[in-house]
This record gives structure tokens, C-alpha cells and sequence, in this order.
């Protein structure tokens, strides 16, 4: 949402105000979830290591030190003021920043192939911008090193499939932590018991997702801001009663101290400290629901000052209470209040794993847009918000997983070891990410591009080093399950691009479509044919080859495309592009619908309604453009010369091209004559019924192949389109209306 601009466009500056704190009010249930329950569990995964050996009041303080600068760099000056800039027309994330990119710099191999969308993405001001030396050579790289393309998808699906991996151990880490705290009033319960009532837990909360967030996530906020109330009063009485000293604690000098008393131990367990910025990502993941600033107020006025109250407080109390670093949360909670804070912490970990979830929901949705990732069952359950869906298969598999992580390791330290690895990483992609924006979308000097990577990159880099020290002792976990994730990503994209390369190559010419009359025995059947094809011109083989062996095709033909492009929405008015193929009397039109990643599609009916009425409108300008020019010039066109307008319009409609003015001229008259009996045989056709035809393809690699193309086209893309959505079913095609063409494709 671009709530910023509402201002400069006449609102009135009070209602502004107010929509942008309501949305700031809201993102704290949707945003900052997973961030604010961090302290529940940080200082235990710190001081679950080596470090414990290290339990003086200056290793505690360089702790706090740490906690509260990481905070302040991360979250707060690489997020709120430089990421949360690099937004994609509002939307955020991994993606989002791929896609500008793409769009802006041509880095991308998402990018379609033919520049349908240049009219949508001239309308963007950064394109505007004037190129700088640095950005122009590293444009000209890309240019030449197809591989670096390649490179720079394969970086982004790694990021994609960790904020993946994020959706199954968010869940597992966070409700976990909270209701393993009630072993702190009951020493003597069973592990079994703690990991049975966790289980229950998310079992509950993913059988919740299919009425939707809007209905589950009601009253996330409140519980979210009572939470943030209830741990930073308790920071506050713990400062205060326990070791007031700890502010000074917020000078750097306590970090360097903790590095020179603890050495190698302060550095391992740097993967602990990293999990007080999990949530992180989520200000910019989920920026299109709401605005930069309303999430910059909500931090900066309210998450921030909490978490640090909190980190402070807890830090206080374990200055005196160093027996209790195992369990530091739960025990510095004062007594009178524990089992009110315990529900609130419970609940508010539900809250953080309802955040990640819908989060892992809208990126799949975004892949899949993008031809990387399997066709799924999207249900939009919000009429009033776009963003909020629920895709089944993908909410029972993390389901499953989150059940298979907390029952087979049922270990905090374990889950912390690979949650720690998973947010590092994504937040790493993000900053390689910003230098290619900073030097060639923003157009800044490679020096401002060095600095900001030097800084956060740098810091990134040394807490993904203590990570991946710790990959045998759990952080595996999300590395295999991003390799799996990533390799179905890439191979699918890779299938795809196969497929239409195929198809695009083996395309049929207009001319043969021409050639094809009553003298080779074509029949006309009444009704209207769509037909779905991802060719953007010419006629596709699966309809060549279904007229070679059924030689009859409807009374109007319409090649329908659906193309989806790098930007999140494309305007109702620039959805629609339609042309006629061949002459008037053919009766044959294209029609490409262009999509945003963020859009969707629309019901069968809704969908051949606005398609019907686009192709009529199309017709009824013709009619229109034709009825005035014959009104400016009255100069007869015989029929000789009709005919001869007639078949250059049939080698031109389709590509764009066209003679001088006077030819086109003459050829829009023409058009305007007969228009009229083609909105009569449209509006005939559509009452006689509608039949969808699509291929029914059979992607093989060629027998010359090598090995690895084979296994890669053969077994697994082949196993994915078996087992995935058929597109039919996908589009929502009534099977009634549906002609499959079967053919098979040697790539």
C-alpha cells in the first residue's frame, strides 16, 4: 500500500494520519509477531553453549550489548531506513526485489521474452533516472555472462526456499519455547506431556487456516500489544529491582569486552544472539499489506523500545540469578504475574507462527505466478483484502514437518541451531540483493553501494560464520530442506521454460492457418474456442496438430495467453491485449491477459465475460475507427482492392507491422466496414456456447541428451506435472466445455 503518496493527491491530511496509524495499529499482529516473542528464548540458546561456562555479570552485559546493538543495526537502520525504500510498487520481500530488478535493470531470466510490459514498466520514475558509469557496466556484465543470471536466480530461490524453511521452524521454535516455560512451575512434568500439548497446538492452528486470516487473526493485535506491555513492565521492575547498572550495558565497549574474556566461546555463540531479529524480514516480506510508514511507527515507537526493555530486564535479573540461564525467561517473571504472562506468551507464539505462515503462503504464490513453483490450490479467503489466501497442500505439508521437527527433536537448542542459520540467510540474500539496487536501480555510486554491504554484510557474515558452525548440530535441517525446496524450484522453472521454448520454436506460420478453406475440407462449427496457449504469436502446434487430425474449428477462435509479468499488479484497463489474426472473415483474435505476481485469476464465468466483452469492445473501436474515416474521405474502395487490403492486414494484424498511412488508412476503413457483422457473429457464437481447448503435453528430452537432462526432464519435471495441479483444473475450465490435445514435446 502506498499510503505516502495520499497526501500529494488532495486527501485530507488528517484522514491520512489516521489510515496510516490504523495500519500501524494492525501491523503488529501481522508484522512483528515473530520478533517481539524473540526474548523467550535468546538468552537460553546464547547461553546454551560453551558461553555457559562464562557466567560473570561482564559476559552477561556483553550479551545485553550484543542483543541491544544487533537490534539497532539490523532491524532498525538496515530495514526501517534503507530496505523498506526498495520496495516493488509497494509489495516486499525476496521476490519483490528480484522482480524490480528484472524490471528496472533487465537482470532477470523471469523477464518475458516478448516486451509486453514496457508500457507498464515506463510508468515507473526509476526507470527515469540517468545511468551512472558503475551501474552501466555492471548492466553490461550481466548483458554478456548469461550465467550470472542464472547465478543471481539461483541466490534468490535459495533466499525463496529458507523463507520456506522459516514457515516450519517458526512454528516449532516458538510454541516450543513457550509451553516448554511451564516446567518451570512444574519441575516434575514429563517431556512427553510438553511436547503432546505443543503438537495439539499447531495441529490447531494449521486446521484454522482455511477460514482465513482475516477471522483467525481478529484479535492477533491485542494480544500482540499486551504482550509487548506485559515483558516490558517486567524489564522495567526487573531493571529496577535487580541491577539498575545494566543501561550501561548499551555501550560497545561491553561487546568488545565479552569477545576478549570469552574468545572463540563469544564467537559461537553469536549463533544464539542471532535470534533476536527473527521477524526481521517480515517488516519488508509483508510491506504490501501495508505502508512503510505506519511500519516504521510501529517500530520505532512501540517494538523497539519494548524488546530492548525486555533483553535489559532479563539481563538484570541473571545478574543476580546465574543459576538460572537455562530457564532465564520463564524465571524472571515475578510470581504474582507468571501464569498470566505464560497464557499471553503462548498465545503470542501462535500469533508469530500465523505470521510466518501466511507469509510462506503469499511467496509460494508469488513463485508460482513466476513459473517457479508447481501449479497449487490457491483460495482467496478475504473478498476485501487481495493478499490473504490459503493454499492447502502447502499448509498441511508444513503441518507435517512441524509436527516431525518438534516429536523428532523435541530439543529448543537443536530447532534454535537451524532457525538461527534459516533467518541469517535470508537476511544475507537481501543485502546482496540491495547492492544491485542501490548501484543500478537507485543509481547511487559504488561507493554508497560498498558501504551499506560493508556494514551490515560484514555483520551478517559473522554471525552466519558461528551458524554454520553449528550445521552438525541441527542446522542441517533447513540447509536439506532448502536444497530439496530450491532443486524442485529451479527444476520446474527450468521444465517450463522447456516447454514454451518447444513451442515456441515449433510454432505454426500464419500462413498455413490461411491456406486452410473449405477446399481442404475445414468445417466452422458454431460457438466461440478458446484456446489457451503460451505462444504470443502464430499459431501454437497443439492446434495444428489438432486441425491436421480433426480438420474443424469453431465459428469464432480466440488464442488466449496468459502472461505473467515481473511487477505485482497490472491495472484493469492495461490487463487485456487483444489482435485479430488473419482477415476479418476468419474470425480468429489473441487475446494476452497480463498478470501481476500479486494478482488473481478470476472464476471461469467472471473470466469469459471480461474476455467476451474486451474482444467486443475491440471490435465496436474498429467499428467506430472505421465509421469516421469514411466520414473524412469518401473515395470508394472497390473489391479488388478490398481483397488486396484484406491480405496485407492478414500478414500485419498479428505482428504490428504496416505500410505507409495511406495503406493503413484504407485498412482500418475496411476493418470499420465489416465490424459491424462480426460483433453480430460474436454475440451469435457466444450464444451457441463456449469450449476450452489445451494441450495435454508430454515434456521427454531427446534421446541425444545427456544423462542429467534426462533425469532432470524425464523423471523429476515429469513427476512434478503428474502430481501438481493440471492446468485445467488450475484455470477453473469446466471439464464439460474441456478438449485436451495430447502431444508430446522432445526438448
Amino acid at each position: 500500500m502506498e499510503l505516502e503518496s495520499g497526501s500529494s493527491n488532495g486527501q485530507p491530511r488528517l484522514k491520512f494520519y489516521k489510515s496510516t496509524l490504523i495500519l500501524a495499529y494492525q501491523s503488529f499482529g501481522v508484522v512483528y509477531g515473530d520478533l517481539s516473542t524473540s526474548p523467550i528464548y535468546v538468552y537460553t540458546s546464547t547461553f546454551s553453549g560453551r558461553l555457559r561456562l562464562h557466567e560473570d555479570d561482564d559476559e552477561i552485559l556483553g550479551v545485553l550489548s550484543l542483543v541491544f546493538w544487533t537490534l539497532t543495526l539490523i532491524p532498525l537502520c538496515k530495514y526501517i531506513v534503507f530496505v523498506l525504500g526498495a520496495d516493488d510498487n509497494g509489495e516486499g520481500g525476496t521476490f519483490a526485489l528480484y522482480s524490480l530488478l528484472c524490471r528496472c535493470a533487465k537482470l532477470g531470466l523471469l523477464r518475458p521474452s516478448h516486451a509486453t510490459d514496457d508500457d507498464i514498466s515506463s510508468q515507473d520514475s526509476r526507470l527515469l533516472i540517468k545511468e551512472t558509469r558503475t551501474s552501466s557496466l555492471l548492466k553490461e556484465f550481466f548483458d554478456k555472462h548469461h550465467s550470472s543470471r542464472v547465478f543471481l536466480l539461483l541466490i534468490v530461490i535459495l533466499g525463496t526456499s529458507m523463507v520456506i524453511a522459516d514457515g516450519i521452524l517458526t512454528p516449532s521454535m516458538s510454541v516450543l519455547s513457550a509451553v516448554y516455560g511451564i516446567k518451570t512451575k512444574a519441575g516434575g512434568l514429563h517431556e512427553n506431556y510438553a511436547i503432546l500439548i505443543t503438537c495439539l497446538i499447531l495441529v490447531g492452528l494449521f486446521a484454522l487456516q482455511h477460514i482465513g486470516t482475516q477471522r483467525v487473526g481478529f484479535l492477533f493485535t491485542p494480544i500482540i500489544l499486551v504482550w509487548l506491555l506485559s515483558i516490558s513492565g517486567v524489564g522495567i521492575y526487573n531493571i529496577i529491582h535487580w541491577n539498575p547498572r545494566v543501561v550501561s550495558a548499551l555501550s560497545p565497549y561491553y561487546v568488545y569486552k565479552l569477545f576478549k574474556l570469552t574468545g572463540k566461546d563469544g564467537w559461537t555463540s553469536l549463533g544464539g544472539i542471532v535470534l533476536c531479529i527473527t521477524g526481521a524480514e517480515a517488516m519488508f516480506a509483508d510491506l504490501g499489506h501495508f505502508s512503510q510508514l505506519s511500519i516504521r511507527i510501529a517500530f520505532t515507537t512501540i517494538i523497539y523500545p519494548s524488546l530492548i526493555l525486555a533483553y535489559m530486564g532479563e539481563a538484570a535479573y541473571l545478574s543476580k540469578h546465574k543459576e538460572d540461564l537455562q530457564r532465564s525467561f520463564y524465571r524472571a517473571i515475578p510470581e504474582v504475574v507468571f501464569w498470566p504472562v505464560f497464557i499471553i506468551a503462548t498465545l503470542a507464539t501462535v500469533v508469530a507462527s500465523q505470521a510466518v505462515i501466511s507469509a510462506t503462503f503469499s511467496i509460494i504464490s508469488q513463485c508460482r505466478a513466476l513459473n517457479c513453483f508447481p501449479r497449487v490450490k490457491i483460495i482467496h479467503t478475504s473478498n476485501q483484502v487481495h493478499g490473504q489466501i490459503y493454499i492447502p497442500e502447502v499448509n498441511w505439508m508444513l503441518m507435517v514437518f512441524c509436527l516431525l521437527v518438534v516429536i523428532g527433536f523435541r530439543d529448543t537448542d537443536i530447532i534454535a541451531n537451524a532457525y538461527g542459520l534459516t533467518v541469517i540467510i535470508v537476511m544475507f540474500v537481501t543485502t546482496c540483493l540491495m547492492f544491485l539496487v542501490i548501484v543500478m536501480v537507485w543509481k547511487r555510486n559504488l561507493l554508497a553501494a560498498f558501504i551499506f554491504v560493508s556494514v551490515f554484510g560484514s555483520l551478517e557474515l559473522l554471525y552466519l560464520s558461528s551458524c554454520l558452525a553449528k550445521v552438525a548440530k541441527g542446522g542441517w535441517i533447513p540447509l536439506i530442506f532448502s536444497l530439496v525446496v530450491s532443486s524442485v524450484m529451479y527444476i520446474w522453472h527450468y521444465g517450463t521454460l522447456q516447454k514454451q521454448s518447444f513451442e515456441s520454436h515449433n510454432k505454426t506460420s500464419l500462413d498455413m492457418l490461411l491456406s486452410l478453406g473449405p477446399n481442404v475440407g475445414i468445417n466452422r462449427v458454431r460457438g466461440i474456442g478458446l484456446i489457451y496457449t503460451n505462444v504470443l504469436s502464430g499459431i501454437p502446434p497443439m492446434f495444428s496438430h489438432f486441425v491436421t487430425n480433426f480438420p474443424a474449428f469453431h465459428q469464432v477462435l480466440v488464442f488466449v495467453t496468459f502472461q505473467f509479468l515481473t511487477t505485482p499488479r497490472v491495472s484493469v484497463n492495461q490487463r487485456f491485449i487483444v489482435r485479430r489474426v488473419g482477415p476479418p472473415e476468419f474470425r480468429i483474435y489473441r487475446c494476452i491477459i497480463r498478470l501481476g505476481y500479486k494478482d488473481a485469476r478470476k472464476d471461469s464465468h467472471a473470466f469469459e465475460t471480461d474476455l467476451i466483452e474486451t474482444v467486443r469492445v475491440f471490435l465496436q473501436r474498429e467499428s467506430d475507427d472505421g465509421d469516421a474515416r469514411d466520414s473524412v474521405s469518401q473515395m470508394p474502395v472497390n473489391q479488388h482492392e478490398s481483397n488486396r487490403l484484406r491480405d496485407d492486414a492478414s500478414t500485419r494484424y498479428e505482428n504490428g507491422s504496416g505500410a505507409g498511412p495511406e495503406t493503413r488508412r484504407k485498412r482500418v476503413r475496411f476493418c470499420g466496414v465489416g465490424s459491424s457483422k462480426e460483433l453480430e457473429d460474436l454475440e451469435n457464437a457466444r450464444e451457441a456456447g463456449l469450449a476450452y481447448m489445451m494441450g495435454n503435453t508430454c515434456v521427454l528430452a531427446r534421446e541425444t541428451s545427456s544423462f542429467v537432462k534426462k533425469f532432470v526432464i524425464n523423471i523429476v519435471y515429469g513427476f512434478l506435472r503428474r502430481n501438481c495441479r493440471s492446468p485445467s483444473t488450475a484455470l477453473g475450465i469446466p471439464h464439460t466445455s474441456l478438449i485436451e490435445v495430447g502431444m508430446a514435446y522432445r526438448v
